[in-house]
């Protein structure tokens, strides 16, 4: 199933709107049909996402122990939404949700069911976690899928609970103690725990359990429902990986022929150009071409979720903007098909028909971006372990956040496909990559060896695949720099009271600055307040600042200077005999940035990525705002989206846009001949002038977001 489908028109390549009215147990009862061809006809959608099986039944299965929707009473209400979606020309695609299942189940088949380490079977709001290793999985669910598309013929099968337990809960049923025994050679894991190494091996060989019942259940939908007919588990796009689920993204996104997303909204830590970035990795993983449908929430998601009540219509349409910058298809999520709350269903509206009417240029085009963000599953594993957001997750959003600063387009690339990739690179970037293969290493290296250059932070290529010091220095090496095994400063997190110090401290800035420090030429000193590694250079790459140990906050007049250690190096930078740029921050300060947004350390890391590019980038945007850009290629035609993030990111909820512009664009496109640029949200065309080469041109005022169309 790898590489791009010979089928020439199946509907997971031509279905790219797509709409879920997630049902409730009343909805036989409550839920008007009217309602929704009306609102499936005025979005425009070409396919529905239906309750069928699993945890709640809409129809009369076989299956007596299939706990059935409170309200079903003798209706077969999956069919008659399914056959109203068919009348209406939609293609309909099963939601499944297999995890978990009632007390009259789990008292016939104990067996198929969780259990802790002293027999007890594991459960959560009075229903039993089945086992992935069970017969649940491996004869149940393939049986009820093989009911399903025998009376209803879906496209196929969508389902969002398929992974079962996290990495924090071990099951340890009879399935799971003999199937590990048999595979592994040992006895399950006696309790949650990093340094044990047959943890770790549990942890291996739970994500093949689970990309085994990927494989178990499309065997069965293909071999029932024809070539076409595909299971489909959905996938949260984080590479960071912080809910511990079993998803091995890389491995889905190799065998999967449609990605189902479940990244309905932003998160505490990450803001709205998260879900361009998903997108982008989603594809780049899988081949650039596939389509991305994304589950979006209409209702309520943040600190407190209202599954009913709508959403901020400001908050649902940036996320879905950013969405479709990266080349996600848009997927509306409503809870319940009766309408309490009516606001909700006006949102997706207006960007829905957008979509269709510019369908053609959101899709089939090659991102032009030349710097790659490198992102590891393993390293979130096995080096981050039970701190993954602050070793991995921090300096992921570090670089995500100071490249959409800086109006960097780049792509998200996983470390195995470092190769694949290279001949579009320019700029490669090994955030706090700690984890990488022997392989992967080997990528890397031979991507500098040609002359790519390289920003590296951290530990990155030292520790081998359980997350231990390696023996791999090739990287290192190559770089002519060589890790003490000492440390300075603070790692991890710091109490904000001014009454704790520690991590006080900051970057001394020298007479003579490198272009990296451009920006601070009135300053002498940059706060800092996070852990260096302490690095001996003993090739081309020279240190650009110094380190000035924490002193005290407060009181005041205890606020200064007491000591400084210029032998402690925070960055490095140089070029090596080939050409290639180099940068090395031994200071975390994607971490501190992912933690806590501070200008001048996002300031850093763009500045460091622009210099290594060496001015090759292939898009320059200038004017007032925060804004997120994407460049594209699309035969003759260059398509350039800017989404304006402007006041957005804030804290709580987006519920009001802030205009900006002019926006100057400059594009570096001698090899296309350009004569106009449509605007595809503000409408109209704008002229385009020609400057050494280059395409450029203004525009006005961008609301949310514009689409530029140059050809």
């Amino acid at each position: 199933m790898n590489g791009k489908p010979s089928c020439q028109n199946p509907w997971y390549l031509t279905t790219h709107r797509w709409g879920q009215t997630n049902l409730t147990e009343d909805d036989p009862v409550k839920c008007d049909l009217n309602f929704w061809r009306k609102q499936w006809k005025e979005t425009k959608i070409q396919g529905v996402i239906v309750n069928c099986g699993g945890i709640v039944s809409y129809y009369p299965s076989k299956f007596k122990l299939q706990y059935r929707a409170k309200f079903l009473g003798d209706r077969d209400f999956f069919k008659e939404f399914s056959e109203a979606a068919r009348e209406a020309g939609l293609k309909v695609v099963a939601r499944m949700d297999i995890n978990r299942a009632s007390k009259e189940f789990y008292d016939t088949y104990p067996d198929w069911f969780c259990v802790d380490k002293d027999g007890r079977p594991i459960t959560s709001q009075d229903r039993y976690f089945s086992c992935v290793n069970s017969d649940y999985y491996k004869k149940y669910i393939p049986d009820v899928l093989t009911e399903i598309i025998e009376k209803y013929r879906p496209e196929g099968f969508a389902d969002n609970s398929w992974k079962g337990l996290g990495r924090d809960t071990i099951c340890y049923c009879s399935n799971c103690r003999n199937k590990f025994k048999e595979e592994c050679g040992l006895e399950l894991p006696e309790r949650v725990s990093w340094e044990d190494p047959v943890y770790r091996e549990w942890i291996r060989w739970s994500y093949k359990c689970r990309i085994e019942n990927w494989d178990l259940f499309n065997r069965v939908t293909q071999s029932v429902g024809g070539k076409d007919c595909l299971w489909i588990g959905m996938v949260h796009a984080d590479p960071g990986n912080p809910s511990g689920a079993f998803q091995d993204l890389y491995e889905i996104c190799k065998r999967s022929k449609i990605i189902f997303c479940d990244h309905q909204s932003r998160d505490m830590l990450n803001g709205f150009e998260q879900n361009s970035i998903n997108g982008s990795l989603l594809r780049l993983a899988s081949y650039e071409d596939i389509l991305v449908p994304e589950s979006c929430a209409n209702y309520v998601r943040g600190r407190r979720t209202f599954r009913l009540a709508a959403n901020p219509p400001e908050e649902t349409r940036m996320w879905m903007i950013e969405g479709f910058a990266g080349g996600i298809s848009p997927w509306y999520h409503h809870i319940g098909g009766s309408q309490n709350d009516r606001r909700q269903y006006k949102t997706p509206i207006p960007l829905f028909k957008w979509h269709a009417q510019n369908e053609k240029y959101l899709y089939n085009r090659y991102d032009l971006a030349n710097v790659g963000l490198v992102w590891n599953q393993a390293n979130a594993d096995f080096y981050g372990r039970v701190d993954v957001v602050e070793k991995v997750a921090l300096p992921w959003r570090g670089f995500c956040h100071a490249l959409v600063k800086a109006r960097i387009p780049f792509l998200p690339i996983n470390a195995s496909d470092i190769k694949k990739y290279s001949h579009r690179i320019n700029t490669l970037i090994l955030g706090d990559i700690a984890i990488l293969s022997d392989d992967q290493i080997d990528a890397v290296c031979d991507f500098v060896d040609r002359g790519g250059n390289l920003v590296m932070t951290g530990i990155t290529a030292t520790l081998d695949g359980d997350g231990n010091p390696s023996n791999n220095d090739k990287l290192w090496k190559l770089l002519g720099l060589k890790l003490t095994g000492a440390k300075a400063g603070v790692f991890g997190k710091v109490s904000a009271s001014w009454e704790n110090y520690s991590a006080h401290s900051y970057f001394r800035l020298p007479p003579n600055r490198h272009e990296i420090l451009e920006g601070f030429q009135d300053t002498d000193i940059l706060p800092f307040g996070g852990g260096i590694y302490i690095v001996e250079s003993y090739g081309r790459l020279k240190p650009l600042a110094s380190y000035i140990p924490a002193f005290p906050i407060y009181p005041p007049e205890f606020s200064w200077i007491r000591e400084e250690r210029p032998e402690v190096k925070t960055i490095f930078a140089g070029e090596l005999e080939n050409g290639a740029r180099i940068v090395y921050f031994a200071a975390d300060i994607d971490r501190c940035f992912g933690r806590c947004a501070l200008p001048d350390h996002g300031k850093l890391l763009s500045n460091a990525v622009k210099w290594a590019a060496k001015g090759t980038l292939p898009i320059k945007v200038e004017g007032p705002g925060y804004i997120d850009c994407k460049i594209y290629k699309q035969d003759s035609r260059i398509i350039v989206h800017l989404v304006n993030l402007s006041g957005c990111n804030r804290f709580g909820y987006c519920d009001e846009y802030y205009p900006v512009g002019p926006i100057n664009v400059t594009i570096n496109s001698r090899d296309i001949n350009i004569s106009r640029a449509i605007l595809t949200v503000s409408d109209g065309t704008i002229p385009v002038s020609s400057v050494n080469g280059s395409t450029v041109f203004q525009i006005d005022r961008i609301a949310d977001h514009e689409m530029i169309i140059l050809e």
